[in-house]
């Protein structure tokens, strides 16, 4: 009987296994000192243009460093350098947490 050389793969590519959905909320919504990625920017023309000229562009990790209360600013990290922006525009940066979801 003949064998195959090939090797069979019994999870994720790279042999790593998932272990479920990667979870999707907005920036205003993750902890403080958590590093999230940037999946998409809900906005209008002008704000995401904003927006990739300081950097905040799909792929790039953010860490969230502070969130004021009472619905005030959150300050990030993006590429070394510190930002703060207000709830609204953070409100529609979709990120990509550490965190899986199991359903």
């Amino acid at each position: 009987m003949i064998r195959s050389m090939h090797k069979k793969s019994h999870g994720h590519r790279n042999g790593h296994k998932r272990r479920g959905t990667p979870l999707i909320k907005c920036l205003t919504e993750c902890d403080k000192g958590e590093e999230v990625r940037v999946l998409n920017v809900n906005a209008g023309y002008g704000a995401k243009r904003r927006l990739a000229h300081l950097g905040i562009v799909p792929g790039v990790k953010i860490l969230k460093k502070k969130s004021a209360p009472f619905r005030g600013p959150i300050e990030i990290f993006v590429k070394g350098t510190k930002l703060v922006l207000g709830r609204g525009i953070a409100s529609k940066i979709l990120v990509e947490c550490n965190e899986t979801c199991s359903f």
